[in-house]
């Protein structure tokens, strides 16, 4: 099964992967095994830094066949989802020892109010973590929210700092690299897009980028 989204969630540390366990087996992969399910399975990894991805395989340690099931996505029977929940357990330490995760939230927020003396304003009541950044025409260029990383079509469940600003229509499909940024999350996908405000984000890019969106909204 795949895990390619911890590449989107921050950068990865290339030396932290031979503390964490990872044996390099070529200079572009990596690999990892543990046994899980109280010595039952093994949980093989495979890491490609260049590739940015990251698969799991199970194997039952008393065949040494690889199990199936756990690689089929509507297969969600209790024992394989126990050995779903024990894997993810093991990705979030990968992420916490091999990956920087930091969010650059406030460090935008403090670009925004700076550049373009723009002060946050939070239009919906319901919605506190939602606010937005407008130009002097009252129209926003920038808008600043929590959602979960599966609402950009990643499997993770947590939480994450996003913003959606305005592009130019015929350059977004080249921008999009579903890493950092993505089609925009509820607004006009032909004239926004959403890019995360995560560690992997860079930033002198989404400044250019917020840059381009004040332009266009204040026409």
């Amino acid at each position: 099964m795949d895990y390619n989204y911890v590449f989107s969630l921050g950068k990865l540390k290339s030396d932290a992967l031979e503390e964490f366990g990872f044996k390099a087996i070529d200079s572009e992969n990596y690999a990892f095994s543990t046994d899980i399910s109280r010595g039952d399975f093994k949980a093989a990894f495979s890491l490609s830094p260049k590739t940015q991805t990251l698969s799991v395989d199970l194997f039952d340690n008393a065949t040494d066949e690889k199990y199936f099931l756990f690689d089929m996505k509507n297969v969600h029977n209790a024992f394989v989802e126990t050995l779903r929940t024990e894997v993810e357990a093991i990705i979030e330490r990968i992420k916490e020892k091999c990956f920087e995760t930091k969010d650059i939230k406030n460090e935008y927020i403090a670009y925004l109010k700076s550049q373009f003396s723009a002060e946050p304003d939070f239009p919906w009541e319901k919605l506190p973590e939602a606010f937005v950044f407008r130009c002097k025409n009252k129209k926003w260029f920038a808008l600043v929210m929590k959602i979960k990383y599966k609402q950009l079509g990643l499997l993770s469940d947590e939480d994450v700092w996003i913003v959606n600003i305005k592009a130019k229509s015929d350059e977004i499909e080249n921008l999009m690299d579903n890493t950092s940024i993505f089609n925009a999350w509820h607004m006009n996908k032909k004239h926004w897009i959403t890019i995360l405000l995560t560690a992997i984000t860079d930033f002198e890019k989404l400044c250019r980028l917020t840059q381009t969106s004040f332009e266009l909204v204040s026409r």
